[in-house]
């Protein structure tokens, strides 16, 4: 019965091959290599996995394990950008072309970012979580487009309006297909609204983007240059990264404001959203005094799940930040890189018109054509740069701070439960006292309020309760979408990478043809 048995592990493995030494003897002769060259003999791969464990006496093969035992994020990565893939047909050529194919921003990064660049791939299998949101009929079949943004008005009073695209086929929504007009002002606004409504009790939030008094301020001048045009495209992006994480939540998709802020021709003027007005002045109060309290709180976490976690985040906090500091200084070096080389394309076309000689002449010009390449090349990976990298770091950077959030709201709940409780108590020594005293007629007051207290005890620890269940649920499913971000953001770098090396080798060897072209004698 052994003999007939094959090892799933072991099957498809080729034998290895030894050294032979120059006598022509197999200093690692075994039973194995006998059986192999006997024509008689089965084939090694059908071989028990026993018996190769016992008779092999070479260097034993790779321990495999199985798809169970480990678990890797990034598997489809590996595939996704192997060159040698037989499922695909090769990044690289095998030899560089003459003909050099530019790239556009739009093509391998593109500016303005549409809803499919932000999710997985269709080329990759669905995760086992996908598979079980769907199942549980949790899969929410939306998608939200933010796109032209459009300036309004003139001066001071000017502010940009961007169209908000949904397309959906749940059945809460009227229609399947539909777009409203929105400003900057109603992001915040919605925003305002579901904080209020659900960080209290345990949902994270998404936040919205930050304002800038600064780059709004060139749009609303009408200063057009292009750090304006930079800004209205990188807060267009952010505006529609914030939607497409909100309705991703499932209990903010039910809000009535978000149902509201995405199906209603005319929404309410948002109020209260100004940097400098006095709600955002008292904004910045509340902050500072929700600082102290955390400073001053000393909440005693009896839940380990709890204390790891705050940890975690604070750690991955501050890794991000490192993270997104040292991208933002690569786009920053690689968008002077493309200035400076841009700065010399012109140069040298202008040398090459200044010159005499008809091949120096030809040579410069077309080196100044290969350098404009180059230059395109450099600001396509600085928006890849900036775009895939460094705005989702950004974005957790600012999601973390929500989940911190939440966590904040947990401890309020806490002391509002432990004040209760020692509000009782007192009421319960004064209920003493007043029987010490035989003072019937407060009596009855004193056991009313210990009744009520009771009453506020019970339901501040039912709050309590409920409100880290809610979080525990929801940093789950943070998690969950956080490796998914990461994933395919990853995955998206790593191909951009692989095709800007591409570019690059048709790229030299468009200089290497210059070369050789304008000086043949010197090419030998």
């Amino acid at each position: 019965m052994a003999a007939e048995r094959q090892s799933p592990l072991l099957a498809g493995v080729r034998p290895v091959d030894f050294e032979v030494l120059e006598d022509g003897k197999n200093v690692f002769a075994s039973p194995v290599s006998a059986l192999e060259s006997s024509p008689s003999s089965p084939e090694p791969a059908s071989l028990p996995a026993e018996d190769l464990s016992t008779n092999f006496n070479g260097p034993k093969p790779a321990e495999v394990m199985p798809d169970d035992d480990r678990e890797d994020l990034f598997a489809e990565a590996t595939e996704e950008v192997s060159l040698d893939s037989p499922e695909r047909d090769p990044v690289l050529p095998p030899e560089p072309t003459a003909a050099i194919t530019p790239v556009t921003p739009t093509t391998l990064v593109a500016a303005r970012m549409e809803l499919k660049s932000l999710t997985a791939p269709v080329i990759f299998d669905r995760s086992r979580e996908e598979i079980e949101e769907e199942a549980n009929g949790d899969f929410l079949d939306i998608e939200i487009n933010v796109s032209d943004p459009e300036k309004v008005g003139d001066g001071m009073n000017a502010y940009m309006a961007y169209r908000v695209t949904t397309k959906t086929s749940l059945s809460m929504f009227n229609k399947n297909e539909f777009f409203v007009k929105r400003r900057f002002s109603d992001f915040l606004g919605l925003h305002s609204k579901l904080a209020m409504k659900y960080m209290h009790i345990g949902y994270i939030v998404p936040p919205a983007p930050e304002k800038s008094i600064v780059g709004m301020t060139k749009v609303k001048v009408g200063k057009e240059d292009s750090s304006s045009a930079e800004f209205v495209e990188k807060r267009r992006a952010a505006l529609e990264r914030y939607l497409q994480r909100t309705v991703k939540h499932p209990t903010l998709l039910q809000d009535p404001d978000l149902r509201q802020f995405l199906e209603s021709s005319e929404l309410p003027r948002a109020v209260n959203t100004q940097a400098l007005s006095g709600a955002g002045i008292l904004r910045m109060v509340n902050k500072a005094a929700d600082a102290v309290n955390k400073m001053t709180i000393k909440m005693n976490e009896s839940d380990a799940w709890f204390e790891e976690k705050q940890q975690q985040f604070e750690n991955l906090d501050q890794q991000l930040r490192k993270l997104h500091a040292s991208v933002e200084a690569l786009v920053c070096r690689r968008k002077e890189l493309s200035a400076n080389t841009a700065a010399f394309a012109k140069s040298a076309a202008m040398l090459s018109n200044s010159e005499d000689h008809t091949a120096l002449s030809r040579a410069l010009s077309q080196l100044a054509e290969v350098e404009e390449k180059i230059d395109q090349l450099h600001q396509e990976q600085a928006f890849a740069d900036f775009y895939v990298f460094s705005e989702l770091f950004g974005d957790y950077i600012r999601l973390i701070a929500a989940v911190k959030g939440v966590f904040d709201h947990r401890m309020k709940c806490w002391q509002k439960w432990q004040d209760a409780q020692v509000t009782l108590q007192k009421k319960h020594e004064a209920e003493a006292k007043l029987q010490l005293a035989n003072r019937p007629d407060k009596l009855q007051q004193a056991k009313d309020d210990i009744k009520e207290w009771e009453t506020k005890v019970q339901q501040g620890e039912k709050d309590f309760e409920q409100v880290s269940k809610t979080i525990r649920e929801e940093v789950q499913r943070f998690e969950r979408e956080r490796v998914k971000d990461f994933k395919t953001v990853i995955i998206k770098y790593l191909e951009s990478l692989v095709q800007t090396e591409q570019q690059w080798r048709q790229i030299q060897y468009k200089r290497k043809k210059v070369y050789v072209c304008s000086f043949p004698t010197f090419s030998t």
